[in-house]
This record gives structure tokens, sequence and C-alpha cells, in this order.
């Protein structure tokens, strides 16, 4: 177990230092920012990279939502779920935390400017409003969680799973960074709040609860798409 939750806090540090660090200190360069698809698929390849670097420890979670829908799918032992959510959170602050140290030594930043936190209302990248912002976040940790099950599904070909997975993660951040700027991830959220506090934190209950919603809608429905049967996957 020691060696899952240390695979776990490893991965999300990643993920949060590689894609939120792209958001911060990558995406908004005049003329050669990488913006938008640049930073969707920071995140993509984080995942990408992870689920083949610690997969074979923990999984590769990254993500307490995605342990939530792996325990209604039948695929994740319940008494698990607070440790892995733990070190997940204490990797994405970590990751933060680093994100933090690298960027505040430059010029010109701010904590004020967002940090890459995720937000409604005037915190969306466009302004969006609560309900649209909900809406994105559970649809969008369910359609992820439905492409995790479905790729690391025993039936599915083997060896492809983290690829379907980093550009499932990919295409959801291109559909709704302008919205939320893309949690799916209470612990990718967490991370960015922390340093940034006040209103990102204030915000954060929303984006711990549309992902954990969405994965385990997710998890329900593919039990019920393979029969209720908890012996797929691994």
């Amino acid at each position: 177990m020691r060696k899952k939750l240390g695979a776990e806090f490893l991965g999300t540090f990643w993920l949060v230092l590689g894609g939120c660090g792209a958001a911060v200190l990558a995406a908004g360069i005049p003329g050669v920012g990488i913006g938008y698809m640049g930073v969707a698929f920071a995140f993509g390849l984080t995942v990408l990279t992870m689920v083949y670097a610690i997969g074979p420890i923990s999984g590769c979670h990254l993500n307490p939502a995605v342990s939530f829908g792996l325990w209604a799918g039948r695929r994740f032992p319940a008494a698990e779920l607070a440790p892995y959510i733990i070190a997940q959170v204490l990797g994405a602050i970590a990751g933060a935390g680093v994100l933090y140290l690298i960027a505040s030594g430059g010029p010109g930043f701010a904590l004020s400017d967002g940090f890459a936190s995720n937000g409604y209302g005037a915190h969306s990248p466009g302004g969006y409003a609560l309900a649209a912002c909900l809406i994105t976040e559970v649809v969008m940790t369910f359609m992820f969680l439905m492409i995790i099950l479905g790729a690391t599904d025993k039936r599915a070909p083997q060896g492809f799973a983290g690829i379907a997975i980093g550009l499932g993660l990919t295409l959801i951040h291109l559909i709704s960074i302008p919205v939320t700027n893309t949690s799916v991830n209470p612990a990718r959220s967490t991370g960015p709040a922390i340093f940034v506090g006040g209103w990102a934190v204030s915000q954060l209950w929303l984006f711990w609860v549309a992902p954990i919603v969405g994965a385990l809608l997710a998890g329900f429905a593919y039990r019920w798409l393979i029969g209720d049967d908890s012996t797929q996957g691994s």
C-alpha cells in the first residue's frame, strides 16, 4: 500500500505541475504562448505518461473522482478510497507548491491572476454561470470515467488504455477550459486553490461535488452496460 500511495502522490504531483504549469507558465506568452489547446494537451500528456509509468503500481487514478468511479464500477475496494484520496490531494498540493516557487520567480506573476484555479461566475474564464459549470463538470467527468472504464476493460485491446485516457482528457479540456478552466479532478482543483485562497477556496466545493457525482454515475452506468459483471477489467 505504501508503494501505491507513493505512486499516486507522484502521479498527481506531475499532473498538477505539468497541466497547471503549462497554463501558468506557457499559455499566455505573447506571440508564442501555447493557449488553450496547448494546456489541454499538457493535461492529457501528464495522464498518458503516468498511466505507463505508475499504472502497474497503483492503477494511476491521480484523481479522487476516478477512485470513486472505479469503486462504483466495482473495480476498486472501498477500504482504499480514503488513503488514495489523501495521497492524491497531497500530491496536488505539492505540485502546486513547486509551481508557485517557479512561477513566483518570474516578472509580473500574481496569484490574483488565478494560478490555474477552477471557478464559476466571475471566475469562469468565459464568465459561465454556476449551473452551466455544474453541468459541465458532471458531464465531462461522467464521460472521462466511461472512457477509463471502457479502455481498461479486459475485453478492450491491451496496452492502449493510456492513449485513450490521455486523449480523452485532452478532449475534455478542449471543451471545458472556457467554462470552468476544467477540473474533473478534485485534487487538481484543491492544489492551486490553497495557494490562491479567497474565492478559489470558497468555490472549491463545486469541483469536489460535481466530479464525484459524475464519476459515480459513470461507474453505475458502466456496470449496467456490461450486465453488472464485476469481473471485467482490473
